[in-house]
């Protein structure tokens, strides 16, 4: 076997050492003096090119380019390639469309011009003051950020989190990560961001309290957008087509799924749930996270409003002061102050109790089916991309009003968001009246029913909720071809 030193570049090759100085030196110096004759004339010709091109004049831009200009290179059988059939495949494979758009989001321009960001006072930290001003530093980063001005107002950011460190359950890290893949695939189809938080960004708001240093910095992290959208980690979007009716809350500055009478008549700590909320990136809600936050556990009054929360919301069961009866107490107690810009939604399932809804899946998917299978629903059944399935929702809402199909208990449409309060899946902990086992299979099948219509589209359904592993491929013109 040859070494390395017989294959060193400062050697001629093994077989070429049989050949005299001699000769090799003539070759050699004719090819290097061709070399350098041609080296030279490159040098010479890009230097001028160069030239050429820095003191010639720009061409004219694309909008006024046209080849009528030089008719000598116009080619009748390259236009015909533009718009034929025929045109070779090497040609249109090389054509391809423009996507972005000058009105996208520019994630690469950041002036130089001093924000509030530049502010060293400014704090992420909940506990800290709010930050004054709030709505003109948002304005003024927006007109700085012209890109990020357009449809500022629908914009929404959903956050969401669990634990940092791993499930006390054997399978809650399973499901948590199924949960995440669920709010992804929702904010994929409907061009919202997601920020997941693993860590407790105030270490005393321990669990349910974690949510609110959370929104707070993301709010800050986010002036782009118009919503900050918490969901629980334990709650799964079952309507992957349902759009925010934004238009309803735009006199409002927080969303909150409950029921009035409960609220302010019996006056139930279960009357809302603080698991899934809407809140507008604004001052007023820099101001109503400050003061839902001065009840947590890092406050100095904790046990003193545990206490007050229990003395007014009589069915409340935890003695400690809770984020869920927090929020009630502004609602109800400081209703002057907040109250006219908080919203209470009851028309749809903004999130609704897992153990009502799960049992009727697969009726509903049943229902979807043979509205489907109508010979006037062919658009609904239609192949797309999954990037115009918004278009294809629309169609739905307005198919499932004809048939006078709304939301709720037993309407026979898909619940909104499931929500599997007390299930706990990462710590084992659950509601004493189930078991683990009727809350793990309660969460695969919502899971799969949503899976289900994202993979719709790409062409494969879930026969069997209860088997998440399992997939078939779908035939054209489903469901009516079956």
């Amino acid at each position: 076997m040859a070494s390395a030193e017989d294959f060193s570049p400062s050697q001629d090759p093994p077989m070429a050492k049989g050949n005299t100085n001699s000769g090799r030196s003539k070759a050699t110096s004719f090819l290097s003096d061709g070399f350098l004759f041609v080296g030279g004339a490159l040098v010479a010709f890009l230097v001028v090119w160069a030239l050429w091109s820095f003191f010639s004049p720009p061409p004219p831009s694309s909008d006024t380019f046209s080849t009528a200009a030089f008719p000598d290179r116009k080619s009748a059988k390259f236009d015909n390639f533009a718009t034929s059939s025929e045109a070779p495949e090497s040609f249109l494979s090389t054509k391809c469309p423009t996507t972005a758009s000058a009105s996208d989001p520019d994630p690469g321009h950041d002036p130089p011009d001093p924000t509030f960001y530049d502010d060293p006072n400014l704090t992420y930290t909940i506990d800290s003051p709010p930050v004054k001003n709030w709505d003109e530093k948002r304005r003024r980063w927006l007109e700085q950020h012209p890109s990020f001005a357009a449809a500022a107002e629908d914009r929404i950011l959903i956050v969401t989190g669990s634990q940092a460190t791993p499930c006390k359950n054997q399978i809650g890290d399973y499901l948590l990560l199924k949960f995440f893949k669920n709010k992804v695939d929702y904010a994929r189809r409907h061009g919202i961001d997601v920020f997941y938080n693993n860590v407790l960004l105030q270490p005393q708001m321990f669990s349910f309290w974690a949510k609110t240093p959370t929104v707070k910095a993301a709010m800050l992290a986010h002036p782009e957008v118009e919503w900050i959208w918490w969901i629980d980690s334990d709650a799964a979007f079952t309507d992957m087509d349902f759009v925010l009716p934004l238009d309803r809350y735009k006199s409002h500055n927080l969303v909150i799924h409950g029921w009035p009478d409960m609220i302010f008549e019996k006056k139930s700590w279960t009357s809302i749930n603080a698991g899934v909320f809407l809140i507008r990136n604004c001052q007023w809600a820099m101001e109503f996270m400050d003061a839902w936050s001065k009840m947590g556990p890092q406050a100095p009054q904790y046990d003193k409003w545990g206490q007050i929360q229990r003395s007014i919301f009589k069915d409340k069961s935890l003695p400690e002061s809770d984020d869920q009866t927090g929020l009630l107490y502004l609602i109800v107690e400081e209703q002057e102050k907040w109250g006219k810009k908080i919203y209470i939604e009851r028309d749809y399932y903004f999130e609704g109790y897992w153990l009502e809804i799960v049992g009727t899946l697969e009726n509903i998917s049943e229902n979807y089916a043979a509205v489907e299978k109508e010979a006037a629903a062919a658009a609904l059944r239609r192949r797309h991309a999954e990037k115009v399935g918004r278009a294809y929702g629309e169609v739905w809402a307005e198919v499932l009003k004809k048939k006078g199909v709304g939301y709720g208990r037993g309407s026979g449409r898909r619940p909104f968001i499931t929500h599997f309060t007390g299930c706990q899946p990462c710590s084992g902990d659950h509601n004493q009246m189930y078991s683990g086992q009727t809350c793990f299979d309660a969460m695969q099948k919502a899971l799969t029913f949503a899976d289900n219509q994202v993979l719709r589209d790409y062409g494969y359904v879930h026969p069997d909720l209860l088997d998440p592993a399992a997939v078939a491929p779908l035939p054209f013109d489903y469901p009516a071809s079956l």
